[in-house]
Formats: C-alpha cells, structure tokens, sequence
C-alpha cells in the first residue's frame, strides 16, 4: 500500500470519526453542543499557544485556558437563561461566578506577568490574550448561532440539532467545493504567500457551494430561504479568511499542522479555523437580521 493511499485512508477514517462524535453529541441536546464546543476551546487554545511559543512568546497557557473556559460557561450560562427563565438561586450563582472568573482572569494575566520574570513580556501578554479572542470569544457567539436561526423561524429560541448541522454543512460545503473548484479550474491565485493552493476561481467555487447547502437547510428546517442564502455568503467569505488567518499563524510559526490530534487532518485549528472565524459574522449578520425584521 503506498503512503498516499495509507494518508488517504487515515484521513477518511478521522474525519468519519470527528463527523460521528459532531452528530453524536447534537443529537444529546444544547448540553452535548456546548461540551464539543468546550473541548474545542480547550485543545484550539492550547495549539494556538504552542504556535505561539514556537515564535519565542511565553504566553500563560493555564490562565488563557482557564479564563477561555470561564468566558465560554458565561455565555452558556446567559443563553440557558434566555431559553428558560430560571429564578434559581443555584443558576444566578453559577453565572456570577463564570462571568467573575472571566473578567479575573483577563486582569490577573497582567498582574501575573509581572511575577514570571520571563522576557518579551508585552509579547507574552498579548499571544495569551489572543489565544482568548481568536479561539474562545468567537466559539462563544457560535454557541447563539443555532439559537438565533431557530428564533428566527419559529419566534423561540430553542435547540434543533439539524440547524447546527447544517450550518456546519455550509462551512465544509463550502472547502469542499472550494478545493473541487480549484484544482479543476483554479488559475488565478488569491493570496499566494499564505496559502499558495488557493484561487479565486475555487473562491467562487466555494461560494456556491456554501449556497447550495443554505438552500438544502432551509428546505429541511423550514427556515426563511433569503435569510439561509445571505448567511451562506457571510459564513463563506469569512471562511476562507478564517483558513487565510490560521495560515498565516502557522507560516509565522513555521509548522504545517497545529496539532496532531485529529490523523491525516492535524489539529483542531486545522479542522475547525473555517467555523471559529466564522462565528461572529454569522451571529453579527443575525442579530442585524432579526433587529431590522423587528423595526
């Protein structure tokens, strides 16, 4: 058996894995989607802060990860709140003590860089803040996208997994026919310095692409088809910055993966940089949505 057909085979079997464990854990409910989210924040927090150790920062992984964690179960929490208005005291406590964690945690990763006695301390800083808002702010908003788009065609919000689904579809329509595009037809690079496979034909490819599985979501969850397409070209177009961005942290870095942890894919950021940058466009371009629908 040849190395490419093996590395084929390892990828196949990978992303079949990482598609079972998606589907699995939507199907359980918002608890299972927030737990894969949870473990996407920790390990894509985690390879961002090697990258950025790779370049010579320092950045403080404990604190980032622990304050991503907190920001993260703050947004939860404040969601779990729309969707049933709760008096519990437990509930109140719980959310306090996640939003409290969070902000304490932005403060104390300056106070503590003043008792680590490592160089480059402004470079140290700032790869552990951005570790935050490049992985964990983003998939904080992702946790109100299905939300807001099951709001917006039935006027509640509430979990239907096959919503998440497809938004997801549309992200991996959206590189599938990319790449499809362009090795067919792909002549024209579009940003050759990052990623050099690129084109503007396998842009538009994608594009179209993403589209087509808009409209399919919108026939299956019998959501608004003008509002699925606009979010098809919004989540496309900021995909592919998404895959340019975490591109160019890596060239930085000088590695070809952020990871290991997902065979023949790489890391988290491998798989899933298309779908944390897309995140806050997609819950920008709702809550635009929704506010001029409601004028």
């Amino acid at each position: 058996m040849s190395d490419k057909l093996r590395n084929l085979i390892v990828r196949t079997l990978s992303g079949a894995v990482l598609l079972a464990i998606v589907v699995a854990t939507s199907f359980i409910g918002l608890k299972g989607f927030s737990s894969l989210l949870l473990v996407i924040i920790a390990i894509g927090v985690e390879e961002f802060y090697t990258l950025a150790k790779a370049k010579g920062a320092n950045p403080q992984q404990i604190l980032g990860i622990i304050t991503s964690l907190s920001l993260f179960a703050t947004s939860c929490h404040l969601g779990f709140r729309a969707m049933k208005p709760c008096e519990s005291e437990l509930v109140n406590t719980m959310l306090m003590v996640s939003a409290l964690v969070a902000l304490l945690g932005f403060a104390l990763i300056f106070v503590a860089e003043v008792f680590r006695n490592k160089e480059n301390p402004t470079l140290n800083i700032a790869s552990t803040v951005t570790g935050i808002v490049y992985v964990a702010l983003p998939l904080s908003l992702m946790f109100y996208v299905p939300l807001l788009l099951a709001y917006m065609g039935g006027g509640a919000l509430e979990w239907n997994p096959l919503i998440f689904l497809f938004y997801l579809f549309i992200v991996w329509g959206n590189d599938v026919f990319a790449y499809l595009v362009g090795i067919t037809l792909g002549r024209h690079k579009m940003c050759e310095r990052l990623s050099p496979k690129k084109s503007w034909e396998g842009f538009f490819g994608g594009v179209i692409g993403a589209m087509a599985m808009g409209a399919v979501g919108a026939l299956v969850v019998g959501g608004n088809l003008g509002v699925w397409l606009g979010l098809s070209v919004v989540v496309s177009l900021s995909s592919v910055v998404g895959d340019l961005v975490e591109s160019m942290f890596k060239r930085d870095a000088g590695v070809k993966d952020s990871g290991n942890i997902l065979p023949g894919h790489g890391g988290i950021l491998d798989r899933f940089d298309a779908l944390i940058l897309s995140a806050p466009f997609a819950f920008i371009y709702l809550v635009v949505v929704i506010v001029v629908a409601n004028l």
